[in-house]
């Protein structure tokens, strides 16, 4: 892990309700890598129980996504099977939870579902517990009796209250219900709306979704094989795949202008429902990409057919590149101004690099830039992991990246160049600056190996990744193309 980030990891977006995202900065943090402007896609952890809560923030990783939800009462980490997260964890937990979300690029936008009882002081625990993580919504079934403390509270913090509703014969299945005790109340009281909850309950989901509409706050959702009481074979497909009409929902939901988080919630396939949720996430993008892009898309097709690359010598499976040998693989388009999301793996002592704006693709050496990827660095006064090879190193010692999955994100904004490693920015770096060819502009004009100056190097070019004959993995590789 990065060394001494305590103090580093509480950036300004991570704290904001629902991931909103400050516009026009620069680059400090991984971005939110939303295909729909307005809809979040998250993953609640509950569908990793079996899992602590540092493998199921892992497993977001994995799936490519920016967001989840946590519940109480999960395992907290490997190191510390009996310790539980929820909002009574230690101040020492709660660190290293945000150590581990930020690393990853994950935010939390949701808890739940959660006992919210007619306590003020317990409800207080709830809601502070909430605000110091960042999230802006709360999931619970309370009693009605609770309503005017939790509403109270709500307005106080600034945090939603979802009503959740659990299968009949539970307080809340029927959505009639939950309109009958939101009547009257601010927006801050609302629906965790479960469609798989509702097929269990005999419920059409888009029927519920009309009826709550501006009252849904976020969803679990859910794709169930056919509707049908609980535990008599029903249970969750791939989303797109079952009786739920979730393209219809979505379709629905950006008529009417919703805005909003989704829950990714799998009860099935309990220890191997990766690969189904991948599944989900796909149609989910494809869907929602297709109502209201917000500029993110997959950088790679999913047969590399926009690449350039010697066939065999990369393979492209479930959003993973991986090295095989035979040279460096270049995308076909060009690209100016842009964010560049992805993570990577590498063993010991390996050697690799991301390079972008590249020109002139049989001068590629000289004709780019780029972001060395390593386990520490090859030894050169700007090569180590992070660093924009041979002109400039990143702000920290980074430590071993091999073994382990590392996020990184590249910003190139004009002649600004940013970088972000596992959570911190690591890179800003002013092309501009560098106006001699050969010389980097520090105190003392280090040299460099380019013939000509950086700042006159392409603004506009290829992406490519780097074969330096040692093995290398790079996935959920996404790109932003933006606007100057």
């Amino acid at each position: 892990m990065l060394k001494q980030l305590g103090l580093l990891l509480m950036v300004f977006n991570l704290f904001l309700p629902f991931g909103t995202q400050v516009q026009g900065k620069a680059l400090t943090e991984h971005p939110a890598r939303d295909v729909y402007e307005g809809w979040h896609l998250g993953i609640q952890a509950y569908s990793f129980n079996r899992f602590t809560f540092f493998e199921a923030v892992d497993k977001a990783a994995d799936l490519g996504l920016s967001w989840i939800e946590v519940y109480p009462g999960q395992k907290f980490s490997p190191d510390m099977p009996d310790a539980k997260f929820d909002h009574n964890m230690s101040a020492e937990m709660r660190e290293a939870a945000k150590k581990k979300l930020a690393a990853a690029g994950i935010k939390v936008y949701g808890y739940g579902v959660v006992r919210l009882p007619n306590d003020e002081a317990e409800c207080r625990k709830v809601f502070d517990f909430c605000k110091e993580m960042g999230i802006g919504a709360i999931a619970s079934e309370p009693k009605e009796d609770a309503f005017d403390l939790i509403e109270k509270l709500c307005k106080e913090y600034k945090i939603a209250m979802a009503i959740h509703n659990h299968p009949a014969p539970s307080y809340y299945w029927d959505p009639d219900k939950v309109l009958e005790v939101c009547k009257g109340r601010s927006k801050w009281i609302g629906a965790c709306a479960d469609t798989g909850h509702w097929m269990r309950s005999g419920i059409v989901p888009l029927d519920a979704v009309k009826k709550l509409k501006d009252r849904i706050i976020y969803f679990h959702l859910k794709d169930l094989n056919k509707f049908g009481v609980c535990h008599k074979g029903e249970h969750d497909v791939p989303w797109g795949q079952g009786k739920a009409d979730l393209d219809d929902i979505l379709k629905y939901l950006h008529s009417v202008g919703w805005k909003g988080s989704f829950s990714a919630e799998y009860e099935h396939n309990w220890l191997e429902s990766v690969p189904e949720l991948r599944l989900c996430v796909h149609y989910f993008e494809m869907v929602a990409s297709s109502l209201d892009p917000s500029g993110w898309k997959h950088l790679l097709e999913d047969d590399l057919s926009n690449c350039t690359y010697k066939r065999g010598s990369w393979e492209y499976k479930d959003d993973l590149l991986t090295r095989k040998g035979g040279g460096y693989i270049w995308t076909k388009d060009k690209y100016g101004d842009f964010i560049l999301d992805l993570e990577f793996k590498v063993d010991k002592n390996a050697n690799s690099g991301v390079f972008i704006r590249t020109g002139d693709l049989k001068k590629y050496v000289q004709d780019s830039i780029e972001i060395q990827i390593h386990d520490t660095g090859d030894g050169t006064k700007h090569g180590q992991c992070g660093a924009i090879y041979d002109c400039l190193s990143p702000s920290i010692d980074l430590g071993s990246m091999a073994g382990r999955w590392n996020h990184l994100t590249i910003e190139a904004k004009g002649p600004m160049i940013y970088v972000v490693m596992d959570g911190v920015q690591i890179i800003k770096m002013n092309v501009d600056d560098w106006k001699e060819a050969g010389k980097n502009p520090d105190y003392v004009g280090t040299s460099n190996k380019f013939k000509k100056a950086i700042k006159d190097m392409p603004r506009t070019g290829y992406i490519g990744f780097q074969d330096h004959g040692n093995p290398v993995w790079y996935r959920n590789i996404k790109i932003k193309p933006c606007g100057k």
